[in-house]
């Protein structure tokens, strides 16, 4: 079982920056795949990012890359993503997630957080 708590959403204006954070609790955070996901309002769930157990690969959504950066510190049992050139378009609830495999279709993931609020003005 693992318990995932994400933190650091916020407002910010357009072309400004903003990191958010997911604390996982429970055994064997390396052993998972974390992915970021995003849900606008009136939309499905979308692939950010995600990151390998050992954080050697990562992969991006195409409207994302070059702008996010998905890390993870197994240490602290902690994935982060580091917005950059934030848009309008970019608002949404972000959710980071758990996986057994290297995945970047929501389904494929056990275990979700609650979500933190990112809000980009224009």
């Amino acid at each position: 079982q693992v318990q995932l708590v994400e933190s650091g959403g916020g407002l910010v204006q357009a072309g400004g920056s903003l990191s958010v954070s997911c604390v996982a609790s429970g055994r064997s955070f390396r052993n998972y795949f974390m992915g970021w996901f995003r849900q606008a309002p009136g939309k499905e769930r979308e692939f950010v990012a995600v990151i390998s157990g050992s954080g050697v690969r990562a992969d991006y959504a195409a409207s994302v890359e070059g702008r996010f950066t998905i890390s993870r510190d197994n240490a602290k049992n902690t994935v982060y993503l580091q917005m950059n050139s934030l848009k309008p378009e970019d608002t949404a609830i972000y959710y980071c997630g758990a996986a057994s495999q290297y995945i970047t279709d929501y389904a494929g993931y056990h275990y979700w957080g609650q979500g933190t609020q990112v809000t980009v003005s224009s």
